[in-house]
């Protein structure tokens, strides 16, 4: 079990600026750390610290980043003394909706006029995934985003994306171009022989449907790869 637990004193005998729920109360959600808020989602610590102590321990093992916390599992929070079933829940719950949020920022007729564009909507959507997921975005003739359909799910290796499939979704759209996206969980943002390959023959089919494939991008959390940007398309 993960402990590193030290003695500390309840919050409930801090002053009332230094208590998680009065200074949101006082001061507005923006004014706390990301170890009170997760302190007030987790709503209690154990007999040997505080629950901010508890955040604290929590982020510390995930390198004080929201977006690895994200991705631990419900039985891997429950490792942490003073967590449970429901608490674990209710953290993975709150980081979710966060991550949902992200992706909801972004406007559906969201206007496509380069890479970056594109990466900034379909990173929230598969950037931190532990398995393979093939997307499109599908395009009008003003570039703008009809809709991201989801194509395929794999795992860790790679997912099968299917030509027919995908030119399906574009022609019940009507969409006039599309842009291809698949995450790679290793984070090596470079595309393997089957991913140039794959890039390929959608290309080739595009032109015979009158659908252009304007790019495919590889996601990952910290970057992407762009085949039109480096000239693969």
């Amino acid at each position: 079990m993960k402990n590193l637990s030290g003695s500390s004193s309840p919050i409930s005998s801090w002053a009332e600026d230094d208590q998680p729920r009065e200074k949101m109360m006082l001061h507005g959600p923006g004014n706390l750390s990301d170890a009170e808020l997760v302190a007030i989602l987790l709503g209690s610590g154990s007999r040997d610290e505080s629950a901010v102590d508890l955040a604290r321990r929590i982020l510390n093992q995930s390198e004080n980043n929201l977006k690895t916390l994200g991705r631990e599992a419900i039985h891997s929070l429950m490792e942490f003394k003073g967590v449970g079933e429901a608490k674990a829940i209710t953290l993975k719950a709150a980081l979710e909706l966060g991550k949902r949020r992200s992706a909801a920022d972004i406007p559906q007729q969201a206007t496509i006029t380069g890479s970056h564009d594109a990466f900034t909507i379909m990173h929230p959507k598969i950037a931190d995934l532990h398995h393979e997921e093939f997307w499109i975005l599908l395009l009008n003739r003003a570039n703008r985003v009809i809709e991201s359909r989801l194509v395929s799910k794999g795992g860790v290796a790679g997912t099968v994306a299917d030509p027919k499939v995908i030119f399906q979704m574009a022609l019940m759209k009507s969409a006039s171009s599309l842009i291809l996206a698949h995450n790679h969980p290793s984070g090596n943002t470079q595309p393997s022989k089957a991913d140039i390959n794959l890039t390929r023959k959608l290309v080739a089919a595009g032109k015979q449907l009158d659908i252009s494939v304007l790019d495919h991008l590889i996601v990952c959390d910290v970057g992407y790869y762009s085949f039109a940007d480096e000239g693969m398309i």
